[in-house]
């Protein structure tokens, strides 16, 4: 069993989801400056308001908050845009995601099945 362990961690995926998590940790507190340090500061001198979070409407004694989810969709789309931005880069860098030259999925299917024809 703690053969299968060491082989389990020395297999470098579970190292690099490691090494992804603390890097996502160490992250966080730039893309929360980010947004209410810039982004929302920007908003603030657009509407008056440095966020949302008062836009809403009552339901009896209830507050429906809607401007908390206006924050939070924009606090996700900025921290999806630069996880998009840094995988763009990493794989620029590294060549990741770059298409090989080659037959494309169709000419090699149209060859299989010209061959499987002459048969």
């Amino acid at each position: 069993m703690i053969q299968e362990f060491k082989d389990f961690i020395n297999k470098g995926g579970v190292f690099e989801a490691a090494v992804g998590l603390v890097m996502a940790l160490a992250f966080i507190p730039v893309v929360d400056s980010l947004v209410g340090d810039v982004i929302m500061q920007i908003v603030a001198g657009v509407f008056g308001q440095p966020d949302f979070s008062s836009i809403g409407f009552d339901i009896g004694d209830a507050r429906v908050g809607i401007g908390s989810l206006i924050n939070a969709i924009i606090g996700f789309t900025i921290v999806g845009f630069i996880v998009f931005l840094l995988v763009k880069a990493y794989n620029s860098a590294t060549g990741a995601g770059a298409e090989e030259d080659g037959p494309s999925e169709v000419d090699l299917l149209t060859e299989i099945r010209d061959q499987l024809a002459r048969r």
